[in-house]
């Protein structure tokens, strides 16, 4: 169980009723097309939550008094748009109990039934990679397809932090509906976005200094405050979260940011 959640209770007729916001790994590691292990991110971010404080100074919150619930895994199987489908369904069952979904990774196809679940008006997604193929190795459903497959149901995405892409993803990325933010402006970007925001943290958007373990790194990336002073912007008008791709090729550089960005959304996003 993350720290300082409480167990949803499953046999309850409404088990996320005393959630305000709801953490669901999604341990999916089916399309990871270089160093796999990102199954195990769900318990690593968890395992790495476990030395911190409460209390978070910038809002002076406490997390354990902010109504976190742990629904724990949704263990995936071998059929990818299968478990999408039900990992939409048991997301929309928490967007439906008004509490906020915080998906706990897996590769970052699972981004994909988050959206689904959200319908948000914008795709924010921090990641190293566009994202926007068409497929990889003729899998409609790899992870670098999200931001594709996100733009089916939002009307815009921003990928903040990329640093790669084929040339066919940079011309997609070239079109109205997509906003590039290099690693070098992040830092000075202020989001100014419309309507609602699903925020999707690629781990690799970090530099492979601060998070090696992680699928595809990628150097020249973001630093961690960087990452955190993004996430505290964009989590007011969020309406879910996910962190992703990270596995167990490091000694929990990756799992620990990972497991910081998720407080500082909650701590960010309950204190708005």
């Amino acid at each position: 169980m993350f720290p300082g959640a409480s167990p949803a209770d499953e046999s309850a007729d409404a088990p996320f009723a005393d959630a305000d916001y709801v953490a669901v790994g999604a341990p999916l590691d089916a399309s990871t097309s270089f160093r796999p292990g990102a199954r195990f991110g769900p318990d690593r971010i968890r395992k790495f939550a476990r030395t911190f404080e409460d209390f978070h100074p910038a809002t002076g919150t406490h997390f354990s008094e902010l109504r976190v619930a742990d629904h724990g895994d949704v263990h995936a199987w071998h059929d990818t748009a299968e478990y999408l489908d039900y990992l939409e369904g048991v997301l929309t069952d928490v967007h439906w109990a008004d509490a906020v979904p915080v998906v706990l990774g897996g590769e970052h196809t699972v981004s994909v039934a988050g959206v689904r679940a959200a319908d948000p008006d914008t795709f924010v997604a921090l990641d190293a990679h566009l994202d926007l193929r068409e497929e990889l190795g003729g899998d409609a459903l790899s992870h670098s397809t999200v931001t594709r497959h996100a733009l089916d149901v939002a009307d815009e995405a921003i990928v903040v932090g990329a640093r790669s892409g084929n040339e066919a993803e940079w011309e997609r990325a070239a079109e109205s509906d997509v906003t590039v933010v290099r690693p070098d402006d992040a830092a000075n970007w202020t989001p100014d976005v419309e309507g609602s925001v699903y925020l999707s943290v690629d781990i690799d958007a970090a530099d492979p200094a601060y998070a090696p373990g992680t699928g595809t790194p990628e150097p020249f990336g973001l630093d961690s405050a960087t990452m955190r002073d993004l996430v505290r912007a964009l989590a007011p008008q969020s309406v879910a979260f996910d962190v992703v791709e990270v596995n167990d090729r490091d000694d929990g550089q990756a799992a620990t940011l990972a497991a910081k960005l998720l407080r500082e959304f909650i701590h960010t996003h309950a204190d708005a």
